[in-house]
C-alpha cells in the first residue's frame, strides 16, 4: 500500500538543511552554510523566558497569541506606519505564518508570483497548499522589475509574496521598486505577502515596506528569531486585514494550535531590548566579506540580512562544482540552485565569528583564481 501523497512527495528536502547535515560530519570546517546568528540572546530576554517558565507560563496561550505581546506589536507598528491599523497574529515563526497566509488565501490552482532568487521554502510550501508556485527573474542587482511581475499576472494570480530584506542576496528592494511592487497589487486587486524577517538588520538606511503604499493589501510578516537570535523559539506574527488574519487564526487552531507561550512573554522584553551593537557588528560583517570577496567574485553589495550571493566563476560548470571544490577545503557554502531556477550563484551566511569568515573568504577566493 502507498500511504504517501503525491503532493508530499514531490517536495525535496531543503537544501538548507542538506548543507547543514554535512556541517555537522565536518566539526572543524568553517560553516558558511546556516542562517542562524551568532551572537548571544541578550541576557534579558533569556531572563523573561525563564521567568515565564518559573511563572507557570507554559500552556497554551490564545490562539491568535498573548494580549500583551500583540499590544507592543501593534504599538511598534502605529510609530512606523502612522494611521495603519492592522489585526494581529503571533505565529509559530515567519515560515508558520506563511504557511497560514496560503493555507487562508489559496485555492487549488490559484498563482503566487515572487522573485528568482527566493527563499528555499517558497515554491514547495505553495505547492504544499495546491497553489502553483510562478518565480519571476530579478534583475542583475537582484531587485524587482515591476513590468517583469506584471507581465506573470495571469487571471490565477493570488498574491505577491516578497522577501526585503533577502534571503538569500541581502538585497534590500529600494522605495521605488517597493513602490512599483505594491501599486500593482492594489491595481490588480492581489494580495501581498511580505516576508521581513530581517527587517531590523538593515545597514544603509532602513528596508522600505509595502505596508506604506498598500496597507489595506499587505500581509506583513516579521519574526523574533534573526534580530535576537531565537530561532528556535519559533516566534513571529503576521499583521493585516481583519478578514484574512481571523482565517489564518482558524487554521493556527487546527495545526499549531498557539505560539511557544513563554517565548510569547519574552518577546515583550525582546522589543525593548537595544540589538543596535549586534546591528552594527553585522554590518562590520558585511563590510568585511565585500572586501574580501569583491576582487575575486561579481557579487551585489548586501543591504541587509547576513547573506551575500556571489556568482560562481566561469571555470566552475556550475555552483555545484564550486560548492563541492570549496567543502573539499572545508568551507561549506550553498549552491545556488537551492534559491534559484538557474545554478550559477552561491550563498555565503557572513552570521559567524569574524577570524573564522575572513578565513573562509580568503579560501573561497582562492578557488577563484
Amino acid at each position: 500500500m502507498n500511504f504517501i501523497a503525491r503532493r508530499a512527495a514531490a517536495v525535496p528536502p531543503s537544501g538548507i538543511r542538506t548543507y547543514f547535515d554535512i556541517a555537522r560530519t565536518m566539526p572543524d570546517a568553517i560553516n558558511l552554510s546556516l542562517g542562524q546568528p551568532d551572537f548571544e540572546v541578550p541576557e534579558p530576554i533569556k531572563q523573561a523566558a525563564i521567568d515565564a517558565i518559573r511563572a507557570n507560563r507554559n500552556g497554551y496561550s490564545p490562539s491568535a497569541g498573548i494580549d500583551a505581546l500583540r499590544a507592543a506589536i501593534s504599538e511598534r507598528l502605529a510609530r512606523e506606519f502612522p494611521g495603519w491599523n492592522p489585526t494581529i497574529l503571533i505565529t509559530c515563526g515567519v515560515s508558520g505564518g506563511l504557511h497560514l497566509a496560503l493555507a487562508a488565501s489559496l485555492d487549488a490552482g490559484d498563482e503566487v508570483i515572487f522573485g528568482d532568487p527566493y527563499f528555499v521554502s517558497y515554491p514547495d510550501v505553495v505547492r504544499l497548499m495546491d497553489g502553483v508556485p510562478v518565480p519571476v527573474e530579478l534583475n542583475q542587482r537582484f531587485t524587482a522589475d515591476t513590468d517583469r511581475f506584471a507581465a506573470a499576472i495571469a487571471p490565477r494570480t493570488k498574491a505577491i509574496l516578497l522577501n526585503s530584506p533577502s534571503n538569500p542576496t541581502g538585497v534590500v528592494y529600494d522605495r521605488a521598486c517597493i513602490r512599483g511592487i505594491a501599486e500593482l497589487a492594489v491595481q490588480r486587486g492581489l494580495l501581498v505577502i511580505s516576508d521581513e524577517i530581517y527587517n531590523t538588520l538593515t545597514y544603509d538606511g532602513p528596508a522600505p515596506s509595502p505596508v506604506s503604499f498598500a496597507p489595506e493589501n499587505t500581509l506583513l510578516l516579521r519574526g523574533f528569531g534573526k534580530s535576537y537570535a531565537v530561532t528556535g523559539w519559533r516566534l513571529a506574527y503576521a499583521a493585516g486585514p481583519k478578514a484574512l488574519i481571523e482565517q489564518m487564526v482558524k487554521v493556527q487552531q487546527y495545526t499549531y494550535v498557539c505560539a511557544p507561550h513563554m517565548a510569547q512573554v519574552a518577546g515583550v522584553t525582546a522589543l525593548s531590548t537595544d540589538m543596535s551593537a549586534q546591528v552594527n557588528a553585522y554590518r562590520r560583517k558585511r563590510d568585511l566579506v565585500v572586501e574580501e570577496l569583491g576582487a575575486a567574485f561579481e557579487l551585489v553589495r548586501p543591504s541587509g540580512g547576513f547573506y551575500v550571493f556571489p556568482r560562481v566563476p566561469a571555470k566552475y560548470a556550475d555552483a555545484n562544482a564550486f560548492v563541492e571544490a570549496a567543502i573539499q577545503r572545508k568551507v561549506i557554502v550553498i549552491p545556488g540552485q537551492v534559491f534559484s531556477q538557474r545554478n550559477d550563484h552561491f550563498r555565503l551566511s557572513y552570521a559567524v565569528p569574524d577570524d573564522r569568515l575572513r578565513q573562509g573568504c580568503q579560501i573561497l577566493a582562492g578557488l577563484a583564481h
